[in-house]
């Protein structure tokens, strides 16, 4: 069985305040994104994991796909298996390549073996796995809130939109990203701030980590930047770096710029 482990873009970040358990509130749209990675369950006599493409660390108790697997094990009874991975999603990107492929495994293991589990009860695994990783059970936007693995409803549409994914060769630990974060209510939530038309973002909607990490890597200003001299109508950083992507009414002319990077472009 084949599964293709798909990104997503934050649209606005707002970190908010510093939880009493070390996490931050935040508000933040996630959205939904073609680019993603391939993911092959294979029944066998004994559990192995082994990836291709874009090295991964060797840990396999950190192994988020190998950390999904051992969860649903401690409460069903899973045969072995062998799982693949081709990574093609850069890891330290913003984009949460390594939450959505926990969450593919969950939902792979699920309808293989015929567990039963909603999509409520898959999303209630994935949080025991990271932040992020719930938003990847049902793939579609939504609005964030909490340390953004609390979701409610939002009317963000961007159908016929073309996006360009930019990643620097730069991975940003979230750590580091969040060591500049100074948190602040903002004064409009995202929310509302959202629900105006796209060509009103520029000025209203940004993502807090800019702040901080533009200084430090000047390179992703500049990026931001060439996006908007591109015919971008929103451009911004993902997530805490260091993928920054612009939005785009049609098909996208690659700026030369951007040839030594990894770049993705698709239809949202």
């Amino acid at each position: 069985m084949l599964v293709f482990p798909s990104c997503k873009i934050n649209i606005g970040l707002r970190i908010v305040e510093k939880r009493p358990d070390g996490f931050h509130n935040l508000q933040s749209c996630f959205y939904p994104v073609g680019w993603g990675d391939i993911l092959e369950l294979i029944p066998s006599d004994k559990f192995t994991f082994s990836s291709s493409g874009l090295p991964i660390p060797d840990n396999l108790d950190s192994n988020l796909c190998v950390r999904a697997y051992n969860l649903l094990k401690a409460d069903f009874d899973l045969p072995p298996v062998q799982l693949h991975l081709h990574k093609i999603v850069p890891i330290g990107a913003g984009l949460g390549g390594g939450s959505a492929d926990a969450a593919f495994t969950l939902k792979l293991l699920n309808d293989r073996f015929v567990l039963g589990l909603s999509s409520t009860e898959l999303e209630d695994y994935a949080r025991l796995l990271g932040s992020d990783c719930a938003f990847f059970v049902q793939n579609r936007p939504v609005y964030c809130s909490e340390k953004g693995d609390v979701f409610s409803e939002i009317t963000v549409d961007l159908s016929g939109y073309h996006i360009l994914l930019v990643y620097p060769n730069l991975a940003i630990s979230t750590a580091e990203a969040y060591a500049g974060i100074q948190p602040r209510q903002p004064k409009v939530p995202l929310h509302n701030q959202l629900l105006n038309p796209i060509d009103t973002w520029r000025s209203t909607i940004q993502n807090d980590f800019e702040d901080s990490l533009f200084p430090t890597y000047p390179i992703l200003n500049q990026i931001k930047e060439q996006l908007y001299d591109a015919g971008a109508v929103y451009a911004s950083m993902s997530g805490s770096g260091s993928t920054v992507y612009g939005i785009f009414n049609a098909p996208i002319v690659m700026p030369n710029q951007f040839s030594a990077y990894r770049v993705w472009e698709g239809k949202l």
